[in-house]
Formats: C-alpha cells, structure tokens, sequence
C-alpha cells in the first residue's frame, strides 16, 4: 500500500463502512416488510457493523483493491431470508435484491445534497484553507462516500449471480425453476471473485472497471458540485 496516505484509508473506511451496512439494512427491512423475520431475527437490521461484517468482503478484498489502485468495492455477509414467507416469491426476491442498491442511492443523494449546500451556503476555500478538519471532511471523505455508495449500487446492479441485480433472474425464472436457481446461486459467489480480482491482473483487461468507469464516476462528475 506505498504510497496511500493515513488520512486516505481512514476517510475510505469511513465512507465504506455505513455504506455497505445499511446496504444490508436495506435488504433486511425489505425482507422484513415483506413479511420474513428470518434477517431481523440475526439481527441483521442492527447498524452495529459486527453484524454485517465479511472478513474477506468488507475488510481484505477493499484493502486489495485499495493496495491495486482499483475502485473500492466490497460486500458484507449476504443478508438471509426466506422467500417462503413473500406472497409472490418472485416479486419478493427482486424487492429485497434491489432494496440494497436503492439504500446506496438514497446515501449518494444525501452526500450530494450535503455538498451542493456546503458549496453554496459555506466558505469552502476559506474553511479548507484553514482548517484541516474541514479539509479532510469536504476534499476526501464527502467525494469518497458518494463514489463509494455508487460503486456500490452499480456494481450489484450487475444482473450477475450472486449479486444483487441477479434477483431479475429470479422475477422473470419460472416458479417452478426457482429452487434450481437458488442452488445455482450457491456456487457463482467463487468464479464471480475470480473474475473481479484475478482476471484483471492476469489479462490486463479489467471490465467492471470499464463499466463503474462509466456508470459511478460519470454520474459523480455530473452531481457533484466540486
């Protein structure tokens, strides 16, 4: 990791960490709404960070594609329902798939809107300038929590099991392929980490990247006020 600086990592983290539970709060309130009790009960709609974290997907996989100079873009453990309890199952599962991008957007929308005011309403130069709280608040860590929460929506926007958008898989299968599906969600987790983190150092060829390239940092460029 030479080269990253202190103030970097920890305003990265910072960014990183509430973006990815109250992703996975996203999908446990959808769950739960829908009538499952099966997230809320493992406390899963608790923003106690323990309760979310992957030890590989929230802390070592960010830390790699942080060390690569890669977007930073992690998971944290997949939320558990059970599609027995939403009256259309279909329906059901493409409601929580997406409940998780959606609470990113809603983060992205907020960040956004919380600079557009500070842009306007404050001395930004000034403030920077002169403090380096403010610095550290206004040049790093507010850009960084936007970008990350839309790395975050597009990246599970993917319709690529078993990310979140793989769910209209689901809407569109067949009731009665359904428990094929879900068998063969069990498996893709692996070949998907294969193909984000060895491909592109193996080939040089680095095709989420390309996509975020377009999706997360253009619609970034567009809102952000500075």
């Amino acid at each position: 990791m030479t080269g990253i600086s202190i103030p970097y990592v920890i305003c990265s983290i910072l960014a990183f960490v509430p973006a990815i539970v109250l992703h996975e709060m996203g999908h446990a309130l959808a769950a739960y709404k829908l009538g499952d009790p099966t997230a809320k009960s493992q406390g899963r709609l608790s923003f106690n960070p323990l309760n979310h974290i992957d030890p590989f997907g929230t802390v070592i996989m960010p830390i790699m594609l942080m060390a690569m100079n890669m977007p930073i873009f992690g998971y944290a453990k997949p939320v558990p329902y059970n599609p027995r309890y939403f009256k259309d199952p279909r329906k059901g599962d493409l409601i929580v798939g997406l409940a998780g991008p959606a609470a990113n957007l809603l983060q992205a929308l907020l960040g956004i809107a919380i600079a557009w005011i500070c842009y306007l309403a404050l001395p930004l130069a000034q403030l920077v300038n002169s403090n380096q709280f403010f610095y550290y608040l206004f040049l790093l860590f507010l850009p960084y929590y936007v970008l990350i929460n839309l790395f975050l929506m597009f990246f599970n926007l993917l319709p690529i099991p078993p990310l979140d958008g793989s769910s209209i898989f689901a809407f569109f299968c067949p009731k009665k392929h359904l428990p094929t599906y879900y068998r063969i969600q069990q498996y893709a987790f692996p070949i998907f980490l294969i193909v984000v983190i060895l491909v592109p150092q193996l080939f040089h060829v680095d095709p989420i990247g390309a996509y975020l390239n377009v999706t997360a940092y253009n619609l970034f460029d567009l809102a952000f006020p500075y």
